[in-house]
């Protein structure tokens, strides 16, 4: 059956974000993802990691300025340098936590930016972090979103990203399939995530409309986790939703859709 970790930067909101490791580890899950570990000393979110008995299953290289409305920088050709300075900083807390795999936001493209040039910056930076993240063993990850959410953003289809993988030519890089967003874009989930599975070293899920959690929407999650199942998945799949209320009222989702053996 599939792996669910807690994406902590949306569950267990109510709480400080520290305790939140071990608000995930008594509600069932084993382990946990969030965008970013930065605001906080490795070595302490590595404790809580310990303490609660969890994964850390994934989380962002530096995306830019967040509270501003940035959301990556890796197609900004002007930020090469900063980016590559995140890549190290993103190694230094992964090999702490021992977290073996980052995602890497692409950003929205800037303005008066040509798009092959957004495009090819991407690409350059791409080559560049799968490389150093393949010396130290962690596999890099790009990520479609949609462009309801995020107008602008420069990678919104798997196709696109399956292409980009293409380009790139790296074995050290993969897609992160995040189930809401594909549905935004594109839908086909099921035979998206078939042709695709290679590929695929992550998912995360939410339900749309309202990106709350599986069950409050449309997607037939009973047959979309039957699927997966078949399809001989066996990575994590992050839950990156708004809970509709409290977290913990919930996650019964987890016991009445996915699938038992």
């Amino acid at each position: 059956m599939p792996k669910f970790a807690a994406n902590l930067t949306m569950l267990f909101n109510e709480l400080d974000f520290l305790d939140r490791f071990e608000a995930a580890a008594k509600a069932g899950f084993k382990g946990v993802e969030y965008l970013f570990p930065y605001a906080w000393k490795a070595e302490e979110l590595a404790e809580r990691l310990d303490r609660a008995g969890l994964v850390q299953v994934l989380h962002n290289l530096p995306a830019g300025d967040w509270a501003a409305g940035e959301r990556g920088i890796a197609c900004h050709p002007d930020r090469v340098g900063e980016f590559q300075d995140g890549v190290g900083r993103a190694v230094e807390y992964a090999l702490t936590l021992g977290c073996r795999q980052l995602n890497c936001l692409a950003g929205i493209v800037p303005a008066g930016v040509p798009v092959e040039k957004a495009h090819e910056t991407f690409v350059a930076n791409l080559r560049f972090a799968a490389a150093k993240l393949e010396e130290a063993s962690i596999r890099l990850l790009v990520e479609p979103i949609n462009t309801f959410d995020i107008p602008g953003f420069y990678l919104n289809r798997t196709d696109q990203a399956a292409a980009l993988l293409d380009e790139v030519g790296s074995d050290n890089l993969f897609i992160q399939y995040d189930i809401y967003h594909a549905q935004r874009m594109e839908g086909e989930l099921a035979n998206t995530i078939a042709a695709h599975l290679p590929r695929i070293a992550h998912m995360q899920l939410a339900d749309n409309p309202g990106r709350h959690e599986p069950g409050t929407g449309e997607i037939n999650w009973r047959f979309l986790f039957q699927h997966i199942d078949r399809l001989g998945y066996t990575g994590w799949i992050g839950c990156e939703y708004k809970p509709a209320a409290a977290t913990e009222a919930g996650l019964g989702w987890i016991a009445d859709l996915a699938p038992r053996h």
